[in-house]
């Protein structure tokens, strides 16, 4: 199965508009995607929208965010449900700056209604979701792992906003258990550099998108029956996954 773990929906302030649910997954079906999961910003505000989409359209699909740390590192805690998700989302709002978002400085950030046949805006979110929080990563993998969620390190390779930007490594507990269930390539990141110093995590690629012509541009394959939390954590845990080829050009 070929999958996209990190996308993000309009509701992302850095994200185009055009990226609404219904588009996505109309972009990620044409693609051949076997699932994608929704991860926007530091909010799961419009996984109930996902998920009434992707299922009118029979596409698996997960559902998180892109949790920005204490450390200035960007994680994608990622569940099954919505109503997992919103409950990482309410956890990661107690520890976020009651700042009012400013459109014109930070972008938009609509919420979807999951109600309908269209895509509508049902509200905007006001936090500024650009904006990281104060839960850290031992915090934060506690968290999704209690929720029962996965746990990735996003973007290993960027010098900005990755764990090994930010601590120079991979973290894990002192006693060695690991926090993170895999780490993530970028979709330009060299797999021949980058899979050794992975400190032998399962190795993902993703998109990242922020606008519909990235969707499904890179991808994740493994051998797994169904696409769930379940079968991505086997997956994880017997090295079955493997990434795509990197985009060498924009």
């Amino acid at each position: 199965m070929k999958f996209d773990l990190h996308i993000h929906s309009c509701l992302s302030p850095c994200a185009s508009l055009e990226m609404s649910p219904g588009e996505i997954v109309a972009r990620a079906v044409a693609a051949g995607m076997g699932g994608i999961a929704i991860t926007d910003h530091n909010s799961a505000m419009n996984a109930p929208a996902m998920a009434v989409r992707a299922r009118k359209a029979g596409l698996a699909c997960l559902f998180g965010m892109e949790v920005q740390t204490a450390e200035e590192a960007h994680t994608l805690a990622i569940f099954d449900t919505p109503e997992q998700a919103l409950a990482m989302t309410e956890w990661v709002y107690a520890a976020m700056p009651k700042r009012v978002n400013d459109p014109d400085t930070f972008g938009d950030q609509p919420i979807l209604s999951a109600e309908g046949d269209e895509d509508e805006i049902a509200d905007l979110e006001w936090r500024i979701l650009a904006m990281g929080c104060r839960r850290t990563i031992p915090e934060t993998s506690a968290k999704a792992h209690e929720l029962g969620g996965l746990y990735i390190a996003a973007h290993i390779d960027r010098p900005n906003f990755s764990v090994v930007s930010s601590l120079g490594s991979i973290p894990s507990a002192p006693d060695g258990t690991p926090y993170f269930d895999a780490v993530e390539l970028s979709r330009t990141a060299n797999a021949d550099e980058w899979l050794p110093r992975a400190e032998g995590y399962a190795v993902t690629r993703s998109s990242d998108a922020h606008n519909l012509d990235d969707v499904a541009r890179v991808w994740t394959e493994a051998d797994i029956d169904r696409f769930t939390v379940a079968e991505l954590k086997r997956a994880f845990a017997f090295r079955l996954t493997k990434p795509s080829p990197r985009i060498t050009r924009f």
